[in-house]
């Protein structure tokens, strides 16, 4: 059983020579090209949950990726501590301290999780979740739209840092973003179901057109790439679902991240769960007599220290003090980063697929509350909904507009694209250069229009 990491996965698409007197590791220049790329500066303008300029102290995507990427380098320090690894001594048949230190080897560095957190939501379009479901629905005979995939087609393809290999960034970070390794247009049902739709495009049915989970088919060339150091059996382990599909209408969910991933992801559902909650409670979207439901169900959790503090951190939550507020906030994500814990995944080869980060099942749940009360209390407050509907029919508009007429209504160098694009990759370009867009430029070019 392999324990260290092949050298292969620091390995870049195109040969990449560091500038003259450049001594920095590879994962550190993955990071400085995130941190420079176009993709990422336009998060500061995109919506979180609630709308850019409602109110300043909302969260952008921005700032959500930065806080994740705190989150994600403490799980990442947390998963070096001894009683992390209690749950796998058992099942691995070495030394206690050997298996420590093997594991610890195979943690990503600072550099590494950063990029990973920071890039994990540059592929989202203007307008948040509706945004992506808008652009699913306009792609719908076309491989889809959703956020994830469109992150890895960006790192690969999209931003300019290379003539066609994105940021031409490293096999293990571009592993580390895959969340879903998969096909999209395999994954989700609505391209077979609704292939003939007639339905008005101004009146999309969410429901109907949220995207499943995958990667676009348009971009299977460069995933395979990044798979190439695997055997043959991780590959096919690799891309298993772990749900079956029973209705033509379910989507499938594949059942394995690598162990980079699983920290870039725990990092990213914390910060929805707390730092979001933080943000609706500020504001005023919901109040105490609302979190009396949560706090019904917290109370009734198998974790004895949620049960021990939660009436304490529910005061301080709604406190007028915005001191107390914060202490609740850093007690609850200091919980959750020192609850995590390793796990093995199932039999793979390849070290970085066999291991996880995974939170107890207990701890779990209680994620599972704070993300199922912002979900149904935020993100469905019925005025988030009607401004998220309203950038749906922005972007459903202005995609018929551009397809109507693109070579005089596209800017030079997509207009450039589009023209060199065979006939079933004209609307990918035309998808690229909307979902590229901040909330507040959609708005005024759709204004303009």
């Amino acid at each position: 059983m392999r324990m260290h990491i092949d050298p292969i996965w620091q390995g870049r698409f195109l040969v990449d020579k560091p500038r003259e007197k450049d001594h920095r590791p590879s994962f550190r220049r993955d990071r400085g090209r995130i941190l420079h790329s176009a993709a990422f500066r336009c998060l500061q303008a995109k919506t979180q949950i609630h709308a850019i300029g409602e109110n300043d102290f909302y969260r952008t995507r921005l700032t959500h990726s930065l806080e994740v990427a705190q989150i994600g380098s403490s799980i990442a320090s947390q998963m070096k501590l001894s009683e992390t690894f209690a749950d796998l001594y058992e099942s691995v048949n070495i030394d206690k301290s050997e298996l420590k230190n093997k594991l610890v080897a195979l943690l990503p560095s600072n550099d590494l999780i950063e990029s990973l957190c920071f890039a994990h939501d540059i592929g989202h379009p203007p307008f948040g979740h509706g945004g992506e479901v808008a652009l699913n629905y306009m792609m719908r005979n076309d491989g889809g739209f959703e956020g994830n995939a469109q992150t890895f087609r960006i790192l690969t393809k999209l931003e300019p840092y290379t003539f066609d290999a994105g940021m031409n960034l490293t096999r293990r970070t571009l592993l580390g973003i895959i969340k879903y390794p998969t096909l999209l247009d395999v994954s989700s049902p609505q391209y077979h179901l609704f292939l003939d739709s007639t339905t008005n495009h101004s009146y999309v049915n969410l429901n109907d057109w949220r995207p499943g989970k995958g990667l676009f088919r348009d971009d299977w060339t460069m995933f395979e790439w990044v798979l190439s150091p695997l055997s043959k059996k991780d590959i096919a382990l690799f891309g298993q679902y772990k749900t079956i599909r029973t209705s033509p209408r379910d989507s499938l969910k594949t059942a394995y991240k690598s162990l980079d991933c699983s920290i870039m992801e725990l990092a990213d559902d914390i910060a929805y769960g707390v730092h979001d909650l933080e943000d609706a409670i500020v504001v005023g979207v919901v109040h105490l007599h609302q979190w009396q439901e949560a706090l019904t169900e917290l109370k009734q959790s198998s974790s004895s220290w949620i049960c021990e503090h939660i009436d304490e951190l529910s005061n301080k939550l709604f406190s007028e003090q915005p001191y107390e507020r914060k202490n609740a906030i850093g007690a609850l994500v200091n919980y959750f980063i020192t609850s995590i814990k390793w796990t093995i995944t199932a039999e793979f080869d390849e070290p970085l697929l066999r291991y996880n980060a995974k939170l107890p099942e207990d701890v779990l749940a209680v994620l599972k509350v704070f993300k199922n009360f912002v979900l149904k209390y935020v993100i469905n407050n019925v005025e988030t909904q009607r401004i998220e509907y309203k950038g749906q029919r922005i972007l459903t508009e202005m995609f018929h507009i551009f397809e109507s007429n693109p070579e005089r209504l596209l800017p030079y160098n997509i207009a450039n694209r589009w023209r060199e694009s065979i006939d079933v990759a004209k609307k990918r370009v035309i998808c690229d250069y909307i979902a590229s867009m901040s909330d507040a430029y959609a708005l005024k070019l759709y204004q303009q229009l």
